[in-house]
């Protein structure tokens, strides 16, 4: 997974930072890369409007999406939107990729 920051200015450290700090607060920074893009043909395919953008992006299902755009919005926001984007339901006693003993009363089994 992808998260790419599209801002097409010269201060996106503030919004890049958030997302890495959060990232690693819930140990997941080595496996989601970020990157900062000011690439045009990515607006027009995203239809973004205004600045700045997050967005998602999944390569193993060719999943490409405009999380937010013109506001930067509280770390909470960000990473709420994150762990129901990583966990789904928001069950994190699972682990993201099942280890085959979860269920909706057991915590993971490994």
């Amino acid at each position: 997974m992808k998260i790419i920051i599209y801002w097409n200015w010269e201060k996106t450290d503030n919004l890049t930072n958030k997302v890495k700090k959060i990232l690693d607060n819930l140990w997941l920074l080595d496996l989601i890369s970020i990157e900062n893009s000011c690439d045009k043909n990515l607006k027009l395919e995203l239809s973004i409007k205004k600045e700045p953008a997050l967005i998602i992006e999944e390569e193993a299902i060719e999943f490409k999406d405009t999380i937010f755009e013109w506001i930067v919005p509280p770390e909470s926001e960000i990473e709420a939107m994150i762990t129901s984007i990583i966990w789904g339901s928001g069950d994190m006693s699972c682990a993201p990729t099942s280890c085959g003993s979860c269920s909706s009363s057991d915590a993971c089994g490994v």
